[in-house]
């Protein structure tokens, strides 16, 4: 078996793992709480979860008629067809993220280490909103870290790091350099991703340019 065999197996493992937790996390939340604003822009956790599971849902010819829709933008088919599959019932959207836990599908580009990132860091934009305290294994954690800290990651998400150096206070990690911002790993990790934190979770002189409120 070669290297990258192996990898692919550590991956895939770790993405099913991922799928599985949040899919209990999921079935065990109140109807009222699918509702909440998650920390990805515009989208409730329903949108959150809608959005997770359309490559489980959308054949490869739903998906190429769905881009023509939106006129060649991804973004927007995404963000669309979210909107659209969010009314679908809980629990065939928990079902559809559960039944698929070992579903191969990987974004374009991406890998299986695209899959995991994608898995975790849309994870963490649901939990994190709900404040249910859910950390992320370390092991998966780092493979995430290594795929959104990629120049093309950076270039993707847009977020302006520049002088800054972000530094876990949880594991031994850091990235960039300049003044530093601490925080959880996981945490660090949706900063590159685009994300606005709650008020509290980072520290520093800088922390306050990734904050919803200014602290």
């Amino acid at each position: 078996m070669t290297g990258s065999s192996v990898k692919d197996i550590h991956l895939r493992n770790a993405i099913a793992a991922e799928r599985q937790e949040l899919a209990e996390v999921l079935n065990a939340l109140p109807t009222q709480l699918w509702d909440t604003q998650s920390l990805c822009a515009r989208w409730r956790v329903r949108e959150v979860v809608a959005h997770m599971t359309m490559p489980f849902r959308y054949s490869t010819q739903r998906f190429v008629v769905e881009v023509v829709k939106a006129r060649g933008s991804f973004n927007r088919m995404a963000d669309r067809c979210a909107r659209q599959d969010a009314e679908l019932q809980i629990d065939e959207l928990v079902a559809s993220l559960r039944d698929n836990t070992e579903n191969p599908w990987k974004p374009p580009g991406g890998g299986f280490e695209g899959a995991l990132a994608h898995d975790v860091i849309h994870g963490l934009d649901i939990t994190m909103a709900l404040q249910l305290g859910r950390k992320v294994p370390e092991d998966r954690l780092r493979m995430v870290l290594d795929v959104v800290t990629r120049p093309k990651s950076i270039k993707f998400f847009g977020t302006d790091l520049n002088g800054i150096e972000l530094r876990a206070d949880d594991i031994e990690w850091s990235f960039g350099s300049g003044t530093p911002v601490f925080g959880l790993a996981q945490d660090l990790a949706l900063v590159i991703s685009g994300r606005k934190l709650p008020a509290g979770l980072l520290q520093g002189a800088a922390s306050r340019r990734f904050a919803h409120i200014t602290q």
